[in-house]
């Protein structure tokens, strides 16, 4: 008989909507969570019947039931790190942000709210739902139009990127990132890419929050699905490791690159990212 010879790796847990198509959601998390070696673990708050295409039908679970999982998972495992992504409701928002109040590991919330298409996903009443939410967080993620759902102001700029990462972490956040993708080219060139990080960690010259920006180049290509799921959740793997805030960011960031640049081409529409190269070294 063959020895047992188990890995024991760090755990971290989604709690995120389920793609049908694959591309997104808790499929591209828990991708992009085996690559950098960590255990995951999910909670689906809603079910979406979606491909390459568009969605065609969203159906959110009931909150007690995305507790219920939560609750399994948090009795069994030692969590190291929790990343958020669709929460469909606002009922399902404060469930989560309950849920974890208590949680003493790193927290990313990737607030999806706007589709890549500019529509709103969310009710008005659960864009407000996220403001607690936001305020737990150890890094919020948003792309330009969630960040500005969440401060009421236009992101056009690099500068709107750095003052909406200032207000997220004035709400409470510990660390915003504000992703740089759907910034209009002529704000930052058409061949680059700026993510925007802003830190509560104060900055030693300035004595406010520490800012750093990330260039990458601009991949000439429109299939970027799922593109927002696996930075988030390859930055929540890296913090599940015990890297710091700053060091995960600035991996992953430049991991995306890599990401997009060899996504899939499948289905009739546009690929979605590739987040098996992730963590590749």
């Amino acid at each position: 008989m063959s020895e047992y010879d188990p890995v024991d790796p760090p755990v971290a847990l989604t709690v995120a909507g389920s793609d049908s198509g694959g591309g997104a959601g808790v499929q591209a998390d828990l991708t992009a969570m085996r690559a950098h070696g960590v255990f995951g673990a999910s909670v689906v708050t809603a079910t979406t019947a979606q491909n390459t295409r568009g969605v065609e039908d969203v159906n959110p679970l009931p909150a007690d039931h995305v507790a219920s999982q939560y609750a399994a998972v948090a009795d069994d495992f030692d969590v190291a790190a929790v990343k958020t992504g669709m929460l469909a409701t606002a009922e399902v928002v404060e469930t989560v942000t309950e849920l974890v109040a208590d949680f003493n590991a790193p927290l990313v919330v990737d607030p999806v709210m706007v589709a890549a298409t500019g529509d709103r996903l969310l009710s008005p009443a659960a864009e407000d739902a996220y403001e607690d939410l936001v305020a737990a967080a150890t890094l919020v993620t948003p792309n330009v139009d969630e960040a500005a759902v969440l401060t009421g102001n236009p992101v056009e700029t690099p500068a709107d990127a750095e003052a909406a990462g200032r207000e997220l972490v004035a709400l409470g956040a510990d660390a915003a990132l504000v992703k740089g993708g759907h910034l209009s080219e002529g704000a930052v060139g058409e061949d680059v890419v700026v993510d925007t990080l802003v830190r509560a960690e104060g900055d030693s010259e300035s004595g406010g929050p520490t800012v750093d920006r990330f260039e990458t180049p601009r991949i000439d290509t429109d299939a970027t699905h799922g593109s927002g799921c696996a930075l988030s959740s390859a930055i929540a793997a890296r913090l599940a490791r015990g890297e710091s805030v700053r060091g995960a960011v600035d991996v992953a960031v430049e991991e995306m690159t890599e990401a997009v640049r060899r996504g899939y081409d499948v289905g009739e529409g546009p690929g979605a990212v590739n987040p098996t190269v992730l963590g590749e070294e």
